[in-house]
């Protein structure tokens, strides 16, 4: 029997819709999974392109109750078109995206969002905050979290003992305290404290650098230490192919590596093309351990 994998419709207002309807119609999907889409009943009522309060709550109840029906077993994983952060605040939502609602509806103690494609893979220390707070956030604590996590789930991904890299915050990783402390005062030391509980990691390195040793098989998965540091090259290299995964949850969950395109919502040419991978990822990673192939 195939696995059934929810796909939520994300805001109604963007492209998540038109991505998921064409997803759960492709053949590479429907070979391996019995995809059932989960969104407003009333879609068309929503304005393509146009940002409401009202799209932003009716993306958050398709996204609880897919995560409700994962919780119970009655879907195998829930792979989520993308919703619009503004919406989610103007609908009085205090949640910024999927990742941290995601933790709080399954009551995940530490979650991590990573960026898989063939290429490279990137784990996000820190995730939508601005660039200014990000030393703050950056503690030996949040970062052994971090390290830990990332170990212990990348074996889901057909990756026994995965090498891990850690990314400088600063340019040159520092310079030995000439471009910054943040390496010599927290990384190093956060990387030193999990290489002793056994982690395979090495770092931090030049950021400008490790990104290219890891595609080229030094290393399975980077770390970076904020957003874009880490999705720069992820989509430089996949976009359109790349799979949000969230680590830590008790259910599957995958997402696209892109946004709600309000620009060319309604017009019929959105491409599915990440939507698909997405259920594909989340059809494998449901599966037990000694089913599953590499992604």
């Amino acid at each position: 029997m195939k696995p059934i994998v929810a796909i939520t419709a994300g805001d109604p207002a963007g492209i998540g819709p038109e991505i998921a309807q064409k997803a759960a119609d492709h053949p590479r999907v429907r070979d391996v999974c019995e995809p059932v889409i989960y969104g407003p009943p009333d879609a068309s009522r929503f304005e393509p392109g146009v940002l409401s309060a009202d799209a932003g709550l009716a993306a958050y109840e398709s996204i609880c109750e897919a995560v409700r029906d994962a919780m119970d077993g009655r879907v195998a994983a829930i792979a989520t078109a993308p919703i619009n952060k503004l919406g989610f605040s103007r609908a009085g939502l205090e949640w910024k995206g999927h990742t941290d609602l995601l933790a709080h509806l399954t009551r995940a103690p530490r979650v991590a969002m990573m960026f898989w494609s063939d290429p490279l893979k990137v784990v996000l220390a820190t995730v939508h905050v601005p660039l200014a707070e990000v030393p703050r956030l950056l503690t030996e604590a949040l970062l052994g979290d971090t390290i830990d996590l990332t170990a212990r789930e990348l074996p889901r991904f057909a990756i026994a003992r995965p090498r891990i890299a850690l990314a400088g915050l600063n340019p040159h990783a520092g310079e030995e305290g000439l471009l910054g402390s943040e390496e010599n005062d927290v990384l190093r030391p956060a990387v030193e404290a999990a290489r002793a509980r056994g982690v395979e990691i090495d770092g931090p390195f030049p950021g400008d650098t490790i990104f290219g040793r890891a595609m080229r098989g030094e290393f399975d998965a980077v770390i970076a230490c904020y957003h874009d540091q880490g999705l720069i090259p992820v989509k430089l290299l996949a976009f359109g192919r790349a799979v949000n995964v969230t680590l830590g949850l008790p259910i599957v969950r995958t997402s696209v590596d892109h946004g709600t395109a309000f620009d060319i919502a309604g017009k019929g040419i959105a491409d599915p093309s990440s939507m698909i991978e997405a259920v594909l990822l989340a059809v494998r990673l449901s599966k037990p351990h000694g089913q599953r192939s590499a992604p």
